[in-house]
Order: structure tokens, then sequence, then C-alpha cells
């Protein structure tokens, strides 16, 4: 929801997304500490293959907010493009400014990757979301809903 006055015109403006089959929700707030990288989610395609992964096929909807008051973070995507060379493996880096909020909806075969040598169209899972705080530690709000 977005509530915006600007010289007196009311741009303000609601939408709904109702996502079905939801029975599971992650809601949680994450320290992340000064100087340090911290992987707050990651999905992987069987839930065995690591402790606390998200099921990438059942995952619908992410939101992820810096509650910071002045402080913004970087948002890295990070997939794997070949999961048999790691030496493949690709980020996204989106700046997250202090008391905003990313969303994606289901984060498999969701991402490409684009070099200025190589070009790759291909969407690819997400592997997992890291989050760089800079100098300052800060908190993230992490809300992944599961069908």
């Amino acid at each position: 929801q977005e509530d915006i006055i600007l010289d007196n015109q009311d741009y303000s403006s609601k939408r709904t997304l109702e996502i079905g089959s939801i029975n599971e929700i992650s809601k949680r707030i994450v320290t992340v500490p000064a100087d340090g990288d911290t992987v707050i989610a990651s999905f992987k395609s069987a839930t065995s293959v690591a402790d606390g992964a998200f099921d990438i096929q059942d995952v619908k909807y992410i939101r992820l907010t810096n509650l910071d008051s002045s402080n913004s973070v970087n948002l890295n995507l990070l997939i794997d493009d070949d999961e048999n060379d790691a030496s493949h493996s690709e980020s996204s880096v989106i700046v997250l400014e202090a008391g905003k909020s990313f969303i994606m909806g289901s984060p498999h075969d969701s991402i490409a990757v684009f070099a200025s040598t190589v070009v790759d169209s291909n969407l690819y899972d997400l592997e997992s979301i890291m989050i760089d705080s800079g100098s300052n530690a800060v908190n993230i709000e992490v809300i992944i809903a599961s069908a």
C-alpha cells in the first residue's frame, strides 16, 4: 500500500495479491552483523540436501525489508548456473535502502545473468540470498511463503 499526497493530489494505491495453496510461512528478523556477509535464506530442489533450506519448488513469495532507519545493505541474489562446476556461480547485487523492501515471487527458474562477454538468456534457480551490511549491523525482516 502506498499513501502519497503531492500538491493536494492523492496518488495513493493499494494492490492485493492472493496466492493460493500457501500452507507454510517463515517470518523472522535476522540481525546481520557489521563487516560480514550473512546468508539469510537458501533454496534447494530437495530440502534434505541442506539443513534449513527452502524447497525451491514450493516457495511462492519472498519479502525482505531493511528495518534500519539510515543504513542501506547490499542484497545478493546468488545462482549457480552449472551445479557441476562451482566456478560458474553468479550473483546479482541490489542496494536495499533503509526502510525499503524487496519482493520476489517464486525463486525457481527466475534469474538470468548477463555479462559483457557472455550472453546467456537461460533462467536459473535462486540458490541463496546473502546480505552484506557494510560497516553497520542491520536488522532484516524475512518473510517466505510456501505451498
